[in-house]
């Protein structure tokens, strides 16, 4: 069996990692990291210029491509960094548009490979759940318009999105009775407020819907059937979060590596000490595995093979740990200098944790892997 990337997909790779190591310099990352909302309208224009921004999207929408097109690239820009809204519209609200499709969707997505436009997923809620169980916000029909009440927190980039795809209740329990929302621009009683977070380079919003009234069109998918497309979206949206974080995973080794090398201590590299050897090492392990784990739940997930659930969960619980494990130690391995502002290793740390809870942490797909194990 063949798990290996095409060679257009190793090029795309390659001009990549190019683009972002001229464009998006970590220098440049502190840059938009200290704006209001870690957004560059220039960098997104260069992005849908190399057609970044039509990945995974029918041709006939202005897409070229497909999701592991999409998986490439989101490595890429976990590795570099980059700021800004680009997972939560590729990675986040892409999926549901796919899964749905309809009329609105497909102009949301138009809009979105033409470069035009940014949307975001806001599914979290106050309970802080990413199940079914923890969408509460309501909707109900208001003549021939349907009226959201509730708020939602954690969304990402929701200040800089054209589009919010929303997760609302609308009858039932669990699974039953959820329906997915396209909002566009703000209309009348939405409120977005910016949160604090640890990620500077990816900004959380609150989202309150006080009474928002939206156009039958505005539905996406069925009515109150909305749980079954969500549930799958998200299983893309993990594997793609889950490339991110290989991508920084493996720049934060790579860092550790150069440094063990050129710093002396005792008149030898700190690397020939196994204190800081083996962490090394350590490193090296758990990112490839984690890029094995990532890469197989990807394909899973593109050939929508009968495994793809666990595969993704079993990539999120491990990427998780992986990747916090390996900032961790790339701070310990710098000594004093990865502890400081100046230095990056403190971004990719605060990246890595912020990912870590997205979409569910490590025990929350712990605990899925169980279940599909009947335990």
């Amino acid at each position: 069996m063949d798990f290996a990337f095409s060679e257009e997909q190793e090029m795309l790779r390659a001009s990549a990692r190019e683009f972002l190591a001229r464009e998006c310099p970590s220098s440049y990352v502190r840059q938009v990291a200290e704006t209001e909302d870690a957004w560059d309208g220039t960098m997104w224009e260069r992005m849908a210029a190399m057609g970044w921004t039509g990945l995974g999207i029918p041709e006939r929408l202005g897409g070229a491509g497909g999701f592991l097109d999409l998986v490439v690239v989101l490595e890429e820009t976990g590795r570099a960094l980059l700021p800004g809204p680009y997972f939560s519209t590729m990675g986040l609200a892409l999926p549901v548009l796919l899964e749905t499709s309809g009329g609105a969707a497909e102009e949301a997505m138009s809009g979105i490979a033409a470069g035009q436009a940014r949307a975001t997923l806001a599914l979290t809620e106050p309970s802080g759940r990413w199940d079914a169980e923890g969408i509460t916000l309501s909707a109900r029909r208001s003549g021939p318009a349907w009226r959201l009440e509730g708020t939602k927190l954690f969304v990402p980039d929701a200040g800089v999105a054209d589009h919010l795809v929303v997760a609302a209740r609308t009858g039932g329990v669990g699974e039953d009775g959820i329906t997915l929302f396209l909002v566009s621009g703000r209309p009348a009683g939405m409120t977005v407020r910016a949160m604090d977070g640890l990620d500077l380079t990816r900004r959380w919003y609150e989202v309150r819907l006080d009474g928002v009234e939206l156009p039958e069109e505005s539905v996406l998918g069925e009515v109150d059937r909305g749980w079954g497309p969500l549930a799958r979206a998200l299983e893309w949206a993990t594997a793609g979060l889950c490339a991110e974080m290989v991508g920084g995973s493996q720049r934060v080794l790579e860092m550790s590596v150069e440094y063990a090398k050129t710093r002396h201590q005792f008149g030898k590299p700190i690397g020939v000490y196994q204190a800081v050897s083996h962490k090394l090492a350590d490193m090296l392990l758990e990112t490839e595995s984690a890029r094995s784990a990532t890469y197989y739940a990807a394909w899973a997930v593109d050939a929508d093979a009968p495994d793809r659930s666990l595969a993704v969960s079993m990539a999120k619980a491990y990427t998780s740990d992986a990747y916090r494990r390996a900032t961790g130690n790339g701070i310990q391995v710098h000594g004093g200098i990865g502890f400081t502002w100046e230095h990056d290793m403190h971004l990719y740390f605060r990246r890595a944790k912020a990912a870590e809870v997205m979409l569910g942490d490590a025990t929350y797909h712990r605990e899925l892997v169980a279940r599909a194990l009947d335990l």
